[in-house]
């Protein structure tokens, strides 16, 4: 088979090596498509993913392929199989694991990031990883669901009630699924701001009430007009940059609540308004991984009600990832896949 392997400082190297046989409470996964995260631009640029890594590595934590191989003693799945991974794995005993916060579990593995990934065209993962898919469900949509578990773990975090105002500060494929996750959450009015047209126009497609530059001059001025007061009831930031937290702060009404969704560069920093903290009573929260959401984005992936299609713009081969990466962070792209 082919994989891809990290090597650390910007490389890749594709080898040939044997397909894995399944072990005991495993099973081997003829992969179909990776998408292209955000973490893996960090770990490429030398940053830290969820969990640390030791190259050389197979990276890729966000596939679905079909199950070819089901180990000993592995029950509810068989060969031929649609199966998405659920790439995080903890331990069980620390004491984040035992006092229900796994997502801090101080030994977690995980598949793509830890331990070889979607980036090759065969894995092997412990059997509770896989979950299925419906086979009429494309695999590229099942590719989707480690992101969009990750955003239904960070719309738990927000608790929107049904009715309020929901502003989302950037619309890459995160952006994209958390104007669909707070619509279904019931917000009754759902802004984007994005300074990029194409991904605008997708987010209208998506449900979008209102997609604002922030950019142009009268946008804070059209998205107050448009939410009718001070602002939002809850306001989720996912660009990763200071002038989207800065946004943010803006764009919410007192007693509001900022969600601080995207993953920033190790030494980013903001200074934050206290006075606003304080007179609007703020409530700011960070979310990280996606503890017990993976079936649940399953669910809704099966069940037709997020659209992924619109959200999928260029596709790359095994031997193209450097050129993958270059293009998820290219204001050309919103979701990036990679196929084996």
């Amino acid at each position: 088979m082919k994989a891809t392997y990290f090597l650390g400082n910007q490389t890749f190297e594709v080898r040939e090596e044997p397909v894995p046989k399944a072990k005991p409470g495993t099973v081997v996964v003829r992969n179909y498509a990776c998408g292209v995260c955000g973490t893996d631009v960090h770990i490429y640029h030398g940053e830290p993913g969820s969990a640390e890594v030791h190259p050389p590595v197979v990276l890729g934590h966000e596939y679905a392929g079909v199950v070819a191989e089901v180990g000993e003693g592995v029950t509810g799945l068989q060969v031929g199989d649609h199966v998405t991974i659920d790439p995080n794995i903890y331990c069980g005993v620390c004491d984040a694991c035992r006092n229900g916060k796994k997502q801090m579990c101080s030994h977690m593995e995980a598949v793509g990031v830890t331990m070889n990934g979607g980036f090759a065209e065969y894995s092997i993962v412990p059997a509770a990883q896989a979950l299925r898919l419906n086979p009429d469900v494309p695999l590229e949509y099942g590719a989707m669901s480690e992101p969009l578990a990750c955003c239904i773990h960070g719309i738990d975090r927000a608790e929107i009630k049904v009715g309020d105002t929901v502003c989302v500060v950037g619309g890459g494929a995160i952006g994209l699924l958390l104007v669909q996750l707070a619509k279904l959450s019931g917000a009754a009015k759902v802004v984007l701001s994005e300074p990029n047209a194409i991904r605008r126009e997708k987010a209208r497609q998506l449900g979008a009430d209102l997609c604002i530059d922030p950019l142009s001059e009268n946008s804070f001025a059209e998205y107050l007009d448009f939410v009718g007061g001070e602002g939002a009831d809850v306001v989720i930031e996912c660009a990763g940059n200071r002038a989207a937290v800065e946004s943010a702060f803006r764009f919410v009404k007192h007693g509001a609540t900022i969600l601080l969704f995207s993953v920033p560069s190790v030494d980013a920093t903001y200074a934050l308004p206290l006075f606003d903290v304080y007179q609007k009573e703020l409530t700011i929260r960070g979310t990280f991984v996606n503890p017990d959401t993976h079936q649940r984005a399953v669910e809704l992936i099966n069940s037709g009600r997020i659209q992924i299609a619109p959200i999928l713009t260029h596709t790359f081969s095994l031997d193209e990832l450097p050129e993958a990466i270059a293009m998820q962070t290219s204001p050309e792209s919103i979701k990036v896949l990679v196929k084996a």
